[in-house]
């Protein structure tokens, strides 16, 4: 095929499987199926994939609009690069990479993910696939929070829905900048937070009402952060992860604050390549050099089968399935 290099000893199989989506938006209805391969286009590559890392917008996004019967979910996966498209520099050949994918393109709950090389993110020696898996999104969503605030030092900040895997990064990340991190969750994830760098934890809804923040970067959703608004100084920064908020949370030329959303998605479709080259370089430097020497601390796994996938996207979203899931695949044979 022109322009396609493999890894040696490989050979593209016609076939692969994948669960994929055909109606609905019950993650119990996703089919396993044997689905046609396709080798990567030009400035593509194919990843055979060793762990999938499950996210809660796995579920969230089943059947939104653009999605044809047999479309493959997933956004975070880890593997090794074994195929090239034209134009592909002859480096990225065999080497061990993690993702995350656009909603749009057929995703990583399959044996084979065709991946932009843009978006490819090196695995360090000391990383194995299934924390690299579980690291994208919610590791690089509270890296680009984060990067929504002016310079941290003795600021104060709350972040609110602390109980998550995004939350575990953005405790750690925004101590290092120098943030007096707040954490708010249930009481059960105070210990834990307060070892990542939390100085205090908050039960909520509210934080008490004598505390006032520079920031508040929300994990839960539209109603936490229109009520978290009234606990921001003036100027103060409001961060919106899960939803963006309809109209201003306060009066105009009030607290003038600041309201900002995160969309790791969005760089799919509106990214520069200077955008990816950040966004990369932070996933590489700033997670996954931190998570393989253990600056960084790696949030609790629980390891599963890839046969189980829908049942355990449906406890994600039931909220029956707590922390953070990753699939194993088995690599199939390189014939």
């Amino acid at each position: 095929m022109n322009g396609l290099r493999t890894l040696d000893g490989f050979v593209l199989p016609d076939r692969h499987r994948a669960w994929v989506w055909r109606t609905g938006n019950d993650p119990l209805a996703l089919q396993q199926a044997e689905i046609p391969l396709s080798a990567p286009a030009a400035g593509e590559v194919l990843v055979r994939n060793e762990a999938v890392g499950l996210n809660p917008v796995d579920w969230k996004v089943l059947g939104m609009p653009g999605w044809q019967p047999d479309h493959v979910p997933g956004v975070d996966g880890a593997g090794r690069v074994v195929a090239l498209g034209e134009g592909v520099p002859a480096g990225w050949l065999g080497q061990a990479v993690a993702y995350h994918q656009d909603l749009q393109r057929d995703g990583s709950f399959a044996s084979f993910t065709r991946i932009r090389a843009r978006g490819l993110i090196r695995r360090p020696p000391g990383l194995t696939a299934t924390l690299a898996s579980a690291t994208p999104c919610p590791g690089l969503t509270a890296w680009q929070a984060l990067e929504k605030l002016p310079p941290a030092r003795g600021r104060r900040l709350l972040v609110s829905g602390a109980g998550g895997t995004v939350a575990h990064f953005l405790v750690q990340l925004a101590r290092a900048r120098g943030f007096e991190v707040h954490a708010m969750s249930h009481p059960r994830h105070a210990e834990r937070l307060q070892g990542l760098g939390a100085i205090a934890c908050h039960s909520g809804p509210r934080p008490p009402a004598a505390l006032r923040f520079h920031a508040i970067i929300d994990c839960v959703g539209v109603s936490s952060a229109r009520m978290l608004a009234d606990s921001l100084l003036a100027s103060g920064q409001l961060v919106c992860i899960q939803g963006r908020l309809p109209e201003w949370p306060c009066a105009p030329f009030g607290r003038a604050l600041s309201l900002h959303e995160v969309a790791l998605g969005a760089l799919h479709h509106e990214g520069s390549d200077e955008a990816w080259a950040e966004l990369i370089a932070a996933a590489e430097h700033i997670l996954f050099a931190n998570l393989a020497d253990g600056r960084l601390a790696a949030p609790a796994l629980r390891e599963a089968g890839f046969d189980e996938l829908p049942a355990l996207l449906a406890g994600l979203r039931d909220g029956s399935l707590p922390g953070k899931t990753v699939l194993q695949l088995a690599p199939p044979p390189a014939s």
